[in-house]
């Protein structure tokens, strides 16, 4: 009888012991991510707390239970005052060992950020601010930072000629000074290849200096076919002492982004970066130049060209010549051709 209740009890036991086991074994390596998942991606903010992390896991659906989340958590030693920040793939179907080790020190999943023809500081802050955590107030502030800029080499005329438009990856979590190296390693990187730097030399010019003519290039037209071209024309009336006369320019001084028409307005404001008004090239860009337009600049069509129309035509292309008669003539093709179209 004794011998029967002795095993009853180490039964019992060992039954109440393998129950508990399965029960942590349930916490520990059951899947604890739903098997579908809207999105895989979750951002956890810098300074975020332990809670928060839990909240955000719960409310993005990437949790089936929490409390033995929590439970996890706490066995491996997880939970910190001030969590990992970052932006993380989450798979499917892991358990919480899986998920926590992730979160802790697994890779962070990148963001692209796409610059391109942004006109402004606060265009370029935006458009950033858009993809990773820092708002657009962070990036401001260090855009307008004199000090910190000077400490680049650039004044608030020429910053935006540190800006090479391009595809960029970088961690979620990438702050507003952090993102400024960045962009002049790749700003230094860019003018290393290709001999640009010797090229812009060459010209008696500095890389500020192609990247503001570049971006008036690039206003002008939008034909990589005729930029060399279009780069020699003002080349050459830079040569000759002729002043730019770019309508872009006056846009830019005015401001007047959305105008379709450039008027005596906006060629008789008074600013540094009207080349009706002052010759030589503006201050600084009117806007982020592409890549295409400041090789443009550096390898220029050698010409004598001096003006410039608009062929009217529909194709976005221009009339090039090298006489006032010449340029006459082809303003007058221009306007034909806007007549024949039914735009005049």
């Amino acid at each position: 009888m004794i011998r029967r209740i002795i095993f009853f009890v180490i039964t019992l036991a060992f039954l109440v012991a393998l129950f508990f086991a399965y029960q942590k074994y349930q916490v520990f390596f059951k899947a604890n991510v739903p098997n579908e998942l809207d999105n895989k991606f979750i951002e956890i903010p810098t300074g975020s707390s332990f809670e928060e992390v839990i909240q955000l896991l719960t409310k993005n659906g990437f949790l089936i239970d929490s409390t033995a989340f929590r439970e996890t958590a706490q066995w491996m030693n997880f939970q910190k005052p001030k969590m990992r920040a970052g932006r993380f793939e989450i798979q499917p179907n892991w358990n919480n060992q899986d998920l926590i080790r992730h979160l802790r020190a697994g890779k962070q999943a990148t963001v692209k950020v796409v610059l391109t023809n942004e006109r402004l500081p606060e265009n370029v802050a935006a458009k950033v601010a858009r993809f990773i955590e820092e708002d657009s107030l962070g990036f401001i502030n260090i855009f307008n930072n004199r000090n910190y800029l000077e400490e680049l080499g650039y004044t608030s005329e020429t910053f935006m000629s540190i800006f090479i438009p391009n595809t960029y990856e970088f961690f979620w979590n990438t702050n507003a000074k952090e993102f400024m190296e960045r962009m002049v390693k790749e700003h230094q990187k860019f003018w290393k290849k290709d001999n640009r730097l010797e090229k812009a030399k060459a010209r008696n010019m500095t890389p500020k200096e192609v990247y503001t003519l570049a971006s008036i290039v690039g206003k002008e037209t939008n034909k990589n076919q005729e930029k060399k071209r279009m780069a020699g024309v003002y080349l050459n009336r830079l040569e000759k002492g002729i002043p730019l006369q770019a309508d872009p320019t006056c846009v830019f001084a005015t401001r007047d982004f959305n105008t379709r028409r450039v008027t005596n307005y906006h060629t008789q404001f008074d600013s540094p970066y009207n080349t009706y008004l002052y010759r030589g090239l503006p201050p600084g860009p009117i806007a982020m130049s592409s890549i295409s337009s400041i090789d443009a600049v550096l390898n220029a069509e050698k010409h004598d060209y001096i003006y410039f129309c608009a062929k009217g035509d529909g194709t976005g292309f221009h009339s090039f010549a090298k006489t006032l008669k010449g340029h006459n003539q082809n303003a007058a093709i221009y306007k034909r051709n806007l007549r024949a179209r039914g735009k005049r």
